[in-house]
């Protein structure tokens, strides 16, 4: 075998590596629905952090790149809250001497700041904001007013919570006509904590003082806001006996935080947002808190009400890149799996993790994925599996708005295409699935790849096309292309692929 023909081998032997084709039959179960998000399922936060941190989150409201970005998603959740919520008093009577920002603090304050004071002015230009781009508000409410830490135990705080500074809040807020959707009490204080904590059975005691309250100054129920608590990590202790002390219908939301990837600068970030088993790990959480639901509080939904993946801004190098959309979207799969009801991404704008850049306001990459499952994804969701390789993670929900049935798929493979085969399983009883899905009408298919394959770009690309704000900075339509029903559908490597399809009739979405 002479050079040239080396050479040509060892070219055709990359290619062949490089385009690696897996065939995948997928099965989806549609005769039941297996669980159901709120339909404002994404939500982001908008912190508290101050403008000498890294990050700024309450600047620039008027921002017509910020304001559009918002808008797009008709509505979008925001939750108000973060670290710093517990350490935030409300100046509503002007009766707050030096009302002041947070300052940074050497030592005697939690996270190294000060106690922050928020204006009704400033209050009043987040619900303009909040008002123009249609915002549906979660508002974290400081649970620590009124307590003291402990003389005995390290970082416990203890005594009621003190409501009076919230009814003012409110008080205030209903004067003026804004509305809130759900106030969530406290910031990571259940469980050890983070840097305070607070015992189970007083924190259900203070959402019971919370409901009463909230019942108090909303009378109407048609529009009283939901009531949403812990916030913070899952202790399996510590939320089962806040569940069963808190007492009937007092919870609307059980939330929870999610940062599983560990420190944001571990080298390990962008390892472990390609590795499935990693990355499935985190459902033994999500199926344990929709668990307690159902065993102590029914009557309420389990919520992700913070979630940034790595910790500490996010994964240096990896969370403003078309990668982190693997972890991202990965989440919100299992958590609708698994009953959840609404999914809080930190953070709107921001540092590492955050759907959009604060300097400049323009989307990251996730962004784009996170409208396209606003747009295309239901409520209702679908059993979805297959026996293919675990790199290929599948999810399904009935369409949104329309007919048919949607799916995501996530390719974590750098090297291994899929063409995938659709069943129909209509069988209540188990068993095999009762017959190959066929569609006739064309697929509308959204298939996001990196730029120039890197998926550690920050550039993606929508069915080939560069995803960029036009030159009057308007947010890029997403538009679908259409694909013969008949074809199988293929998903590249190391791609995220969403896909509708009109006429396949799933009696659960009927």
């Amino acid at each position: 075998m002479n050079f040239k023909s080396i050479t040509f081998f060892v070219v055709f032997l990359s290619c062949l590596l490089v385009s690696k084709a897996e065939k995948v039959e997928v099965v989806v179960e549609g005769a039941t629905s297996i669980a159901q998000t709120d339909e404002d399922f994404i939500c982001v936060t908008l912190d508290w952090w101050p403008t000498n941190k890294l990050f700024v989150y309450l600047d620039d409201l008027k921002n017509k790149i910020l304001e559009k970005a918002v808008k797009a998603f008709h509505p979008l959740r925001i939750r108000v809250g973060g670290s710093l919520q517990d350490q935030v008093v409300y100046n509503v009577r002007n009766n707050i001497e030096n009302c002041q920002p947070f300052q940074k603090q050497d030592k005697g304050f939690l996270f190294g700041f000060s106690i922050g004071c928020l204006d009704m002015k400033r209050w009043d230009e987040l619900n303009e904001f909040f008002n123009q781009t249609r915002a549906k508000v979660t508002f974290g409410l400081n649970a620590l007013i009124g307590r003291k830490e402990s003389e005995t135990e390290k970082t416990l705080w203890v005594g009621d919570w003190y409501s009076h500074n919230a009814r003012d809040l409110m008080s205030y807020t209903i004067s003026k006509g804004y509305t809130i959707d759900s106030y969530e009490l406290g910031n990571e204080l259940c469980g050890v904590g983070v840097s305070a904590r607070i015992e189970a059975k007083q924190y259900a005691k203070d959402m019971a003082t919370l409901k009463n309250l909230v019942k108090e100054m909303y009378p109407n129920p048609k529009t009283q806001p939901k009531i949403l608590g812990p916030g913070g990590f899952y202790d399996k202790k510590w939320f089962d006996t806040f569940l069963d002390a808190s007492g009937h219908d007092v919870i609307d939301g059980v939330t929870h935080h999610i940062y599983n990837l560990g420190p944001g600068n571990n080298p390990d970030v962008v390892r472990r947002v390609q590795d499935p088993f990693f990355l499935t790990q985190i459902a033994q959480t999500f199926k344990d808190v929709s668990n307690a639901i159902v065993k102590f509080a029914p009557w309420s939904g389990a919520w992700v009400s913070e979630s940034g993946g790595a910790y500490n801004s996010g994964g240096q190098l990896v969370s403003y890149t078309f990668a982190f959309g693997f972890w991202y979207l990965d989440q919100l799969g299992m958590t609708s799996v698994y009953n959840h009801k609404v999914y809080c991404r930190q953070a709107l704008t921001g540092g590492n993790y955050a759907l959009l850049n604060t300097t400049t306001f323009v989307p990251n990459p996730d962004y784009y994925g996170a409208l396209l499952w606003h747009r295309v994804m239901g409520s209702k969701v679908l059993s979805v599996t297959h026996k293919g390789s675990p790199y290929l993670r599948v999810y399904s929900h009935c369409a949104k708005k329309e007919p048919g049935v949607s799916f995501v798929f996530i390719n974590l493979s750098k090297n291994t295409s899929f063409e995938i085969d659709l069943f129909h399983d209509l069988n209540l009883n188990g068993g095999s699935p009762n017959f190959e899905f066929k569609g006739h009408k064309k697929r509308e298919e959204y298939h996001l790849t990196p730029k120039d394959g890197n998926i550690l770009s920050s550039i993606v690309l929508l069915n080939g096309t560069p995803l960029e704000l036009s030159d009057s900075l308007e947010i890029p339509k997403l538009k679908p292309k259409l694909v013969d029903g008949l074809k199988p559908i293929s998903i590249a490597a190391h791609s995220i692929a969403f896909v509708t399809i009109r006429d396949f009739n799933a009696p659960a979405c009927s």
